[in-house]
């Protein structure tokens, strides 16, 4: 499908069903094909059906942002409509990072909506909403409600539609991430940074001009088309291009951003990946050194180095769920001053409990400018264990991952230091070697990580398991 193709399509009207409006709005945001699961029609129900749950609440104001997809302000503009039918004002801050749109919710203290797919194709996009203050608004917390709405038909209000505005949030944005992490006195240093033509193209300049850094820019041209690579980089395919501009440019350290810019994934001075894991433990022992004693929240796929090194640091380490919505409650529980995930988003109480892959860049950029080592000499500390990432295979149905899974626990009950069900199920072997096998939420997969001090270990380890689950 062409950009015309998108754009015309939206005013087509996709025929709906109870199926299809749930198979849309997801656990944590609403996302589809455009034109085939979503239009300007249903995106204006949804900000209707949002509008109503926000004003039972007590909101009276909804702000709302988008990316760079050529779909994304005729939807936003809809989803815009739909809420001001309901009696609420829209703040639209037009082109935006979701992490720029958290600032916005967290700043003028009203719920947010932000229209992006994230990492997605081009013929995708969706909704990420939350609360004032940028409080997520997931399946248990406001979307299976809207679900509901939508199936049954959204009421009308019969009282004075509400007015629409303008604000521009990014100096602010800016200005507030600068002084949560101050890199005015860093050493200087070359930073190669792939926008992947994504919003990170918009942010990075606003966020990082003037301070000591030389930014190497690759596709910072915002186009929703991705016509380089995907803007996905937690596939190894996507950092093809850094790791080469890093080593041709001779960078200090490369920087990756998601298509919404909530994500940054590191590439060392070498070119090599610096794994997520490695940085969420980084991130932590520098707000532990402003904070000592502080909780940590990490997820349960995340390297065992993390709360290895909160502990050792003297903080707490909470382990939690894969997914934001519970990281967010767990920190918002605990008060944790952070939390990682092993899929790069980085959550900050001091920005709200929410994820911001521009702070987690930044904060890398300070420990790395404050002393002379290369990059790959300081995160040497933190990577303890060798990894599987993240490997998916194909079942056809719920029964079937249920009965893979404990046949898996079986094989290994006589091996197993511990088994617990957190998520999934992780099952500990010992000596530093675990792995966890857990069900997608979206798709028929089962989902594997493993760990052990070496990548034969992990190689061992990975070949029992699928040896199984795709027998």
């Amino acid at each position: 499908m062409t950009p015309s193709d998108r754009l015309s399509s939206l005013e087509q009207h996709v025929p709906r069903t109870a199926e299809s409006i749930r198979a849309v709005i997801k656990a944590y945001d609403v996302r589809g094909v455009v034109g085939e699961q979503i239009d300007e029609d249903f995106v204006r129900e949804v900000g209707a059906s949002f509008a109503r749950l926000m004003r039972s609440e007590g909101s009276d104001t909804v702000v709302v942002g988008h990316d760079m997809r050529d779909s994304s302000p005729a939807l936003s503009r809809a989803f815009g409509d739909g809420v001001t039918s309901q009696g609420l004002d829209v703040v639209t801050i037009g082109l935006a990072s979701t992490d720029q749109l958290y600032y916005a919710s967290g700043m003028i203290d009203c719920p947010g909506a932000m229209f992006t797919a994230s990492h997605n194709p081009a013929r995708y996009n969706g909704i990420k909403l939350c609360r004032a203050g940028a409080k997520p608004v997931g399946q248990e917390s406001g979307l299976r409600t809207i679900a509901d709405e939508l199936v049954e038909g959204v009421p009308a209000y019969d009282g004075e539609a509400g007015t629409v505005s303008e604000r521009d949030v990014l100096d602010g944005y800016g200005s507030y991430l600068r002084e949560l992490v101050d890199l005015s006195a860093i050493r200087p240093l070359k930073v190669a940074v792939d926008a992947g033509n994504g919003m990170g193209g918009h942010t990075v300049p606003a966020v990082l001009s003037g301070l000591p850094l030389e930014i190497v820019p690759l596709y910072f041209e915002l186009d929703g088309n991705f016509p380089n690579h995907e803007a996905n980089p937690l596939e190894p395919a996507n950092l093809v291009d850094l790791q080469s501009l890093v080593r041709e440019s001779g960078a200090d350290i490369g920087l990756a951003f998601d298509g919404d810019a909530d994500r940054c994934f590191v590439v060392d001075e070498r070119g090599e990946p610096v794994a997520p894991s490695a940085i969420t433990a980084l991130v932590a022992g520098r707000e532990l050194d402003k904070e000592p004693g502080a909780s940590i929240i990490y997820n349960l796929i995340t390297s065992r180095a993390v709360p290895e090194l909160v502990e050792e640091k003297g903080g707490v380490a909470v382990r939690t769920r894969v997914g934001h919505s519970f990281i967010k409650a767990q920190m918002a529980d605990t008060g944790a001053v952070f939390g990682g995930e092993h899929s790069a988003h980085y959550y900050f109480r001091d920005f709200w409990g929410a994820d911001s892959g521009m702070l987690a860049a930044m904060h890398t950029l300070a420990a790395l400018g404050e002393q002379d080592a290369p990059l790959s000499e300081v995160m040497a500390e933190y990577t303890r264990y060798a990894a599987s990432g993240e490997i998916n295979s194909t079942l056809d149905s719920a029964e079937a991952q249920v009965a893979r899974m404990e046949e898996v626990i079986d094989a290994f009950a006589g091996r197993a230091v511990s088994v617990d069900r957190l998520d999934g199920v992780t099952v500990d072997l010992g000596d530093g070697a675990w792995f966890n096998l857990r069900a997608s939420n979206t798709e028929p997969l089962l989902r594997l990580n493993a760990e052990a001090p070496t990548g034969e270990g992990v190689a061992a380890v990975v070949d029992e398991v699928l040896a199984i689950v795709r027998a």
